[in-house]
């Protein structure tokens, strides 16, 4: 008998040990955003953008957008913006460059922008880049912070205090550019000397499966969007994430619809890096 129940015992640990690695690996999130990759497979979000200052938060942007995956990532993304204020606080560079709903499709390096400020010759909707922004002029106002970026989903998780399925923490733009594509592509400059600088508060939540669900970013809008934007205030992206593993398509737009930029940058710029 006693042999009967050592061996019962022994066969329990060997079973409790062989699946711990296993249960380990599924709540690791990095390893649970990595197995979304799959080639047609993808994840939406939205965004909301909010200029938080004393007299009060005032929502003034929403996007809508999905990423594309491949074997390796992010291969495609689709992002909508549209201004939701006309609220004079506003800085104006967002309500000029946002002054008409905005449409950005992005594959690989190539990007095709429509609406907003961009002006395509008669009979063409839309404006191409080789190598342009990933997201528009939203892109500079949106979420800067992709948690569909393994790196950059693990610099959150390290740097953070984790409570829960939440963590909580502060990352530079600067630590953020070295390891985020997205962010080196939000616009058509690199991150200026004060922007690097800058600091991003951010509360990162995680759904049952491990992957993100609800991030939220908080920084000066002075060393961000504007000088003329006061220490006192600042922006609060809000983004959720719904969907991961549903199919995702994003195609180019016909190729009738479209204007060629070639290799010329915009004229003009949104935010204050031109």
């Amino acid at each position: 008998m006693k042999r009967v129940i050592a061996g019962v015992a022994v066969a329990t640990v060997t079973t409790f040990v062989a699946a711990t690695p296993v249960q380990a690996a599924a709540a690791d999130p990095v390893k649970a955003l990595k197995s979304q990759f799959v080639a047609g497979k993808g994840v939406k979000f939205t965004d909301v953008v909010t200029l938080v200052e004393f007299a009060g938060n005032t929502p003034y942007l929403k996007r809508t957008g999905s990423f594309q995956f491949g074997r390796t990532g992010i291969v495609a993304s689709d992002v909508s913006a549209k201004r939701t204020t006309d609220d004079p606080g506003i800085p104006s560079g967002i309500v000029w460059s946002l002054g008409r709903p905005e449409r950005t499709i992005r594959i690989g390096t190539t990007s095709y922008y429509s609406g907003g400020p961009w002006a395509p010759s008669k009979g063409k909707t839309w404006i191409k880049h080789p190598n342009g922004m990933n997201a528009g002029f939203s892109g500079w106002y949106g979420q800067l912070v992709n948690v569909a970026e393994p790196a950059t989903l693990k610099a959150l998780i390290t740097k953070g205090k984790r409570t829960g399925r939440t963590y909580s923490g502060t990352i530079s733009f600067g630590a953020l550019e070295k390891i985020s594509p997205w962010l080196r592509n939000v616009s058509l400059n690199r991150l200026s000397g004060n922007s690097k600088a800058a600091v991003l508060r951010f509360r990162l939540t995680l759904g049952s499966d491990q992957l993100p669900q609800r991030l939220i970013t908080v920084y000066p809008g002075s060393t961000h969007v504007s000088a003329a934007v006061g220490e006192d205030r600042q922006l609060s992206v809000e983004t959720r994430y719904t969907g991961w593993g549903s199919r995702v398509t994003v195609k180019a737009p016909p190729a009738s619809k479209v204007d060629n930029m070639g290799k010329r940058e915009p004229t003009v710029r949104g935010g204050s890096r031109g």
